[in-house]
């Protein structure tokens, strides 16, 4: 077997130590130069390792002051599963009811937004053609925990009841029950995950070190024609969630 690198051997001693309560939560984490001689490593070698703590959620860094034992927080569950698309309710609602928390979110809603290169690419549609943008902040007991940026052809909904996502008496309700009020039948979702780092924005919005690890999963929903009828970019951070994928099986 390759040999561990050594930032990953230093990140578990890090992490041992703070098990066996050698540092306790709020607790500053001696000088770099300091574990570094202790480990018989380089400097580097534990600001990477520092790194990869802080965006696990295990340490916080703290500007001009040092870093520091985080506070334990704990993750929610996100499931994905189209089990989860029940009439006239929420999947993430549904998920914090399971986990005996309060979901909620945030939105801001744009209408007639060109849609750019990926985005059109997505969804099947000319570059520059208008969608509507809605930008999601997601919530458990009042703190963000997931973020998602929708969009949706402004051609397919122009005109209905349900042309804004948080507006009107269908509001709240999900893509795929919104789409079935205008007669579409929304059959299947694409997910592609990939991890990353998130941008300073992200992290903002979040309450999360900058550079912290998150899933990108880019969703898109498509018609039982085969149309794809929205896409979005959620962003889960690692430190605050899990993230399971529920499959159903057909007999």
């Amino acid at each position: 077997m390759p040999e561990q690198p050594p930032y990953l051997r230093i990140a578990d001693v890090l992490r041992q130590r703070i098990a066996e309560h050698d540092w306790n939560v709020g607790d500053r984490l001696p000088s770099r130069t300091q574990i570094a001689e202790e480990c018989g490593v380089g400097e580097n070698v534990v600001r990477r390792a520092q790194e990869l703590l802080i965006s696990q959620g295990v340490l916080e860094g703290r500007a001009g002051s040092g870093t520091y034992v985080a506070e334990p927080r704990q993750r929610v569950r996100v499931v994905r599963s189209s089990a989860r698309e029940q009439p006239g309710s929420s999947p993430f609602r549904a998920d914090m009811q399971a986990l005996g928390r309060q979901g909620n979110w945030e939105s801001r809603t744009e209408a007639k937004v060109p849609a750019p290169v990926e985005i059109a690419a997505r969804l099947g549609i000319p570059v520059g053609e208008l969608c509507v943008r809605t930008v999601y902040e997601f919530l458990a007991d009042g703190r963000p925990v997931q973020l998602s940026t929708s969009w949706e052809p402004y051609e397919l909904t122009a005109g209905t009841l349900v042309v804004l996502p948080e507006g009107g008496p269908h509001a709240g309700v999900g893509v795929v029950n919104r789409m079935a009020v205008i007669g579409i039948t929304v059959s299947h979702a694409v997910e592609q995950p990939e991890p990353r780092q998130a941008t300073a924005e992200e992290a903002s919005f979040l309450g999360i070190q900058k550079a912290a690890l998150v899933t990108h999963i880019r969703r898109t929903y498509y018609s039982d024609q085969g149309q794809p009828v929205e896409t979005a970019d959620i962003v889960i951070p690692v430190a605050l969630c899990e993230i399971v994928y529920e499959v159903p099986i057909s007999r």
